[in-house]
């Protein structure tokens, strides 16, 4: 007896370590068979990755799930949550051993990467006869093809825009109505809103580099990604090198000391100098806005487009995002593509869009959000201002002769800023050493 009792502890400890190595997985059924490729229903089930296991972002993506499951009798998902530094290591282990998911959530701007490597299946065979391609920006579409054909389909973006504090500005003789158009009045404003106390500040006009980084100024300042459209690269210009000392000269008019301890307030976000008033602006994404809500509610504050590098130029902003995809050797492309078309369509779209308070890829579906009741005044005033800044919103794409470009440049430009390289030293790098990855996997 006490052999089969530890025979049968030994068996339950062994299923539970397999069990485990999946990674954590939810299902909206209760049939334990729903784990199989078909259940007792005749359904086929696919399984889909996300990295959304947070307390807001689950329950919202498993309600979609769960919308779909009900809509028809012929396929069931089944989601399996998988930490952002995890999840897309283990998806290119499950494809390599032939076992990938039909559904993983992955980054907008490597898309064509995975394409060309195989790693995502060619969603033309499916387009030819359902093309959803006009559903979306087109910013984003384009961001998803490998040599014409689309590897992923758009799911969420983002873009960048820049909070103001009203009150501050009214204090100084601002109007509040009339925040900063151009970098010039970007600068006056600053230095009127900067409020000193012998050497500390007891508030910060503005600082170019909390929010956002230094690649995102170039980007407002060309109007253009540093490829072009046949992939030549183009870093060390004359305007670039202004850029970058125009940026250093906040950096060195701040000092380190003030530059780094804001940026621990800011890093604890309860904290964030912007909610007290010690910030008076700053450039963020518009989600920015739900930490406003959540810690300084009564916070008067406007929203508005990246200011332009001088008038005329444009209020570029860039934009990240993620896409549905079906990994190369999924078992049930068929089923993942139908899961997807819902999963990137107006209703998954905007619920989606409403209770994350995120930009969605779906035109109809961000515009009709935009209007949502859910939202309060101010969150009103900001979903709309960031659904109008995706005309200004540019995406950067990797291109297959320069994966991972962004390695080379950082580390000069980390050198510019700590003073160890000139803009023109860390400019001049970069091109060289981006042109030898390109000419490498040319």
């Amino acid at each position: 007896m006490d052999k089969m009792r530890g025979f049968i502890l030994v068996l339950a400890a062994l299923v539970l370590f397999l069990s485990g190595c999946a990674g954590f997985q939810t299902s909206n059924s209760n049939n334990e068979k729903n784990e199989q490729e078909g259940n007792t229903e005749g359904k086929t089930v696919i399984d889909f990755w996300t990295f959304w296991g947070s307390e807001i972002r689950k329950p919202i993506i498993e309600k979609i799930i769960a919308d779909f499951n009900a809509s028809q009798d012929e396929i069931e998902v089944k989601h399996t949550f998988l930490p952002f530094g995890d999840i897309w290591t283990k998806e290119l282990a499950a494809i390599a051993a032939g076992d990938p998911p039909d559904v993983v959530i992955n980054d907008i701007n490597a898309t064509a990467l995975r394409g060309q490597k195989k790693q995502a299946m060619n969603l033309s065979q499916f387009l030819e006869n359902d093309d959803i391609s006009t559903r979306f920006y087109p910013e984003l579409w384009d961001a998803t093809l490998y040599e014409g054909d689309s590897y992923g389909i758009p799911f969420n973006t983002d873009t960048r825009v820049l909070f103001y504090n009203k009150d501050a500005f009214e204090e100084v003789g601002l109007d509040p109505e009339k925040p900063p158009t151009t970098w010039a009045e970007l600068e006056e404003y600053a230095a009127k809103l900067d409020k000193k106390s012998g050497n500390d500040y007891d508030r910060v006009g503005f600082y170019p580099l909390w929010g956002i980084g230094y690649d995102v100024w170039l980007l407002n300042a060309n109007g253009q990604n540093y490829f072009d459209e046949q992939n030549n690269f183009q870093i060390d210009t004359a305007k670039n090198e202004e850029v970058l000392n125009w940026l250093k000269t906040w950096k060195d008019r701040y000092g380190d000391d003030v530059v780094n301890s804001y940026q621990a307030q800011i890093d604890s976000q309860q904290g964030h100098p912007f909610f007290s008033g010690d910030l008076a602006m700053i450039a963020q994404t518009p989600t920015f806005y739900t930490q406003i809500r959540d810690y300084a509610k009564d916070l008067n504050f406007g929203v508005v487009e990246l200011p332009e590098y001088e008038a005329g130029n444009g209020n570029t902003s860039w934009g990240g995002g993620f896409v549905a995809e079906i990994p190369e050797g999924s078992k049930n492309p068929e089923e993942a593509w139908e899961f997807i078309k819902y999963l990137t369509d107006v209703q998954a779209q905007e619920y989606w869009a409403v209770q994350n308070f995120d930009n969605v890829a779906n035109i109809e579906a961000a515009e009709t959000a935009a209007q949502s009741d859910e939202f309060t005044e101010d969150g009103t005033m900001v979903y709309e201002k960031a659904v109008e800044n995706m005309e200004h919103t540019l995406l950067t794409p990797v291109p297959v002769v320069a994966p991972d470009f962004s390695s080379l440049i950082n580390p000069n430009m980390d050198e510019f800023f700590l003073g160890s390289m000139t803009a023109k030293e860390a400019l001049e790098k970069s091109q060289k050493d981006v042109e030898s990855l390109i000419k490498k996997n040319q």
